[in-house]
């Protein structure tokens, strides 16, 4: 299908009398086929006293979120702590948004967790990540919040989907079974933003960042994802006199990274545009195997001793890449490349050492 990217400044009149302009993409279908987007009801302009809700802002991606928004001037954000709001608990969620009344809200709070985690603990993954959305999409809504950005991940799409993935693969075939109780949470939250786009008419849009690292990551080695797993377990090495690390499945398997400083200019993208689809991948376009990761890290770290690969584990989807070419287009990127981000991780890891945040899961 052939596309054209246009864009316009609208101009909104308010009841107060304002005139506000923002900028908007519309997409023009050259075929004149139905677009698979409505206008806006209503456009919110953002300015950098806007009041943002950040849930999840403790965690690595909230935090980098926080930071991106404050080094522009974003002045008016708001973020609660899980002893101070439980996103699962639906009366105290719509308290909040009664009480705090944002403006807009970015999702970034999750239960997340690496294959180990998913595999052995699926209930969690997949009731509480849906109460958290849930709550937090349908408490937006019916509190007349016109703008929602929420945040997946790309394991949403098929096991064996074709690569790059597009996001016109979603629920065309089967999940990968290590963590498809996580996926499945995520797509309910990616189809209920969906939902009220078309049938409200409201900017909700969904970001799926491919696998993500950087500072405030989890390196907990029971529920960490593969590469603060790897930074920590070739550290702990190190210091013990180079000895040997172990490491799931083969090697082979391929997979992308993105730094989370990359995701977080993507949902300021987000939030200062109006897209004109409901779903982005975010991503750097461009993978390498576990092996090449392993040995990066390895190189970086600086250790000396033998990586073993136990291969009686699984390795998860053989392959894992995301086509970027929507968000792209729109005008964003990434800027991180995969070896300068593992040294800042790396060094960050390091001044950190000592109050690492370690997640461990609790029923």
């Amino acid at each position: 299908m052939n596309f054209s990217l246009v864009v316009k400044i609208i101009t909104v009149g308010s009841t107060s009398g304002a005139v506000r302009k923002r900028k908007v993409f519309e997409q023009k279908n050259r075929t004149k086929k139905k677009p698979d987007y409505r206008p806006y009801s209503s456009i919110i302009m953002i300015t950098k006293s806007t009041k943002i809700y950040i849930a999840g802002h403790r965690g690595m991606v909230g935090s980098s979120v926080w930071r991106a928004l404050e080094s522009k001037g974003y002045s008016n954000l708001i973020g609660k702590t899980s002893s101070e709001l439980d996103l699962r608990n639906q009366q105290a969620v719509n308290e909040f948004y009664d009480s705090e009344k944002p403006e807009v809200v970015i999702d970034a709070a999750a239960k997340v967790g690496g294959i180990l985690a998913n595999n052995d603990y699926p209930y969690p993954f997949l009731m509480e990540n849906m109460q958290i959305q849930n709550n937090l999409i349908d408490g937006a809504f019916k509190s007349g919040i016109e703008k929602f950005i929420f945040l997946g991940s790309s394991c949403i799409y098929p096991k064996f989907a074709p690569q790059p993935l597009k996001e016109e693969y979603l629920l065309t075939d089967s999940l990968e079974p290590t963590n498809e109780w996580y996926a499945i949470a995520k797509i309910t939250g990616v189809k209920a933003c969906q939902s009220i786009r078309k049938q409200f008419s409201k900017d909700y849009v969904s970001l799926m960042p491919t696998n993500l690292y950087g500072p405030n990551d989890n390196f907990d080695l029971e529920t960490s994802h593969v590469l603060p797993a790897m930074i920590r377990k070739f550290h702990d090495a190190k210091v013990n006199n180079h000895s040997n690390v172990n490491l799931w499945g083969s090697g082979a398997p391929m997979r992308e990274f993105l730094h989370v400083d990359d995701l977080a200019s993507a949902v300021l993208f987000a939030l200062e545009n109006n897209l004109p689809r409901s779903l982005y991948n975010v991503g750097t376009g461009l993978d390498v195997t576990i092996k090449e990761l392993a040995e990066t890290i390895q190189s970086h770290v600086g250790h000396k001793g033998k990586i073993v690969w136990d291969t009686t584990k699984p390795d998860g989807t053989p392959r894992k890449l995301m086509d970027v070419s929507k968000m792209a287009t729109l005008g964003w990127e990434y800027s991180t490349e995969l070896k300068e981000g593992i040294e800042k991780t790396y060094s960050w890891f390091l001044e950190n050492k000592n109050h690492l945040k370690e997640v461990k899961l609790k029923f």
